[in-house]
């Protein structure tokens, strides 16, 4: 009789890992910028790209936050009826509107931003310095490494 390899484990799998890790990062920070601001993960996701990169259409904030465009354009639909982004004409293409945050917006961006990097700190505590910048890199190798896809292929 031949002894069977052992079939390999879903947790051991380093995709599922990081996807569980990242789940893990991502709900503990949601918890508290939902109850002390009423964000969801996928507004204040759209939120902070507009922060960073200024205006973008729903499509670009698709492809920027690698997020299917249904939740994005719920996400975005949401934030505007709470006065949080506005949507302006793109003069690029005539067709396409344009989403940046409010000055209401802003407002929420600065006080979710500090809470959220507080928030980081403690998760990523148990890493060194060193440690925190080499898993910094690597995550960016990967990413790199995964290659460019177009954002409405990740629907399910």
């Amino acid at each position: 009789m031949s002894k069977r390899q052992p079939a390999p484990r879903l947790a051991d799998f380093l995709p599922y890992q990081l996807s569980v890790a990242s789940n893990a990062v991502s709900t503990r920070i949601a918890q508290q910028y939902r109850q002390r601001f009423g964000l969801k993960t996928t507004e204040w996701r759209i939120m902070a790209v507009l922060g960073d990169s200024g205006a973008q259409t729903q499509r670009e904030l698709s492809q920027l936050t690698l997020m299917d465009k249904v939740p994005v354009n719920r996400a975005c639909k949401r934030l505007e009826d709470r006065g949080l982004v506005r949507r302006t004409p793109n003069t690029r293409d005539g067709r396409s509107h344009l989403l940046e945050l409010t000055e209401e917006g802003w407002a929420v961006h600065g006080g979710v931003m500090p809470l959220a990097l507080k928030i980081e700190a403690e998760m990523f505590a148990v890493l060194s310095a060193e440690e925190r910048e080499a898993l910094h890199d690597m995550l960016h190798r990967i990413r790199k490494n995964a290659g460019d896809f177009d954002a409405e292929s990740l629907a399910d």
